[in-house]
């Protein structure tokens, strides 16, 4: 993934006013990014922990949304997976993370949900730079085909959340 700035990341939101994007914390600080490693920048606010980011490329431009993470399972003995990157992990380590709807539908307070990563770390634990608190058996594909995988399936949410179906 191409460095993003502040400006960027702020304009991407479609999920959300430019009030609501100004206000929002941003993930650290942008310049200790490794933007190599990443294939979308994900993160959680420090400060309120129920809210959560994503911002990623698409056609040509980033798309950024705005999540509400669910409240943490608290099971360490059963294994969740996530939608996007397929890694198992702990129960209590995958999210569900809600994202409101574009347009009518989500001024009605409509959403679309999926399991995720809760640490939104997807692309490091492709590329095993992150462990996963469960073992994760391997499949036979590789890196880029799990890439692949994951970014269809984002943009499989990304779809449904610019659908305004009011």
């Amino acid at each position: 993934m191409e460095p993003l700035d502040e400006a960027t990341i702020r304009a991407s939101f479609v999920n959300c006013s430019k009030g609501e994007a100004r206000r929002l914390s941003l993930p650290g600080r942008l310049a200790d990014v490794d933007w190599a490693d990443l294939d979308f920048l994900g993160w959680r606010d420090p400060k309120a922990p129920a809210n959560a980011y994503l911002v990623l490329p698409r056609d040509g431009k980033y798309v950024g949304l705005a999540m509400r993470a669910a409240a943490p399972h608290s099971s360490q003995l059963k294994s969740s997976l996530c939608a996007l990157c397929q890694t198992a992990h702990a129960a209590a380590d995958v999210s569900l993370f809600a994202a409101r709807r574009v347009g009518n539908a989500g001024k009605l307070g409509n959403t679309v949900g999926t399991y995720i990563c809760a640490d939104l770390a997807c692309s490091l634990y492709l590329r095993g730079k992150r462990k996963p608190s469960t073992p994760n058996a391997r499949l036979t594909s590789t890196v880029d085909e799990d890439v692949a995988r994951t970014m269809a399936s984002l943009n499989k949410f990304v779809d449904e959340v610019l659908t305004d179906n009011a």
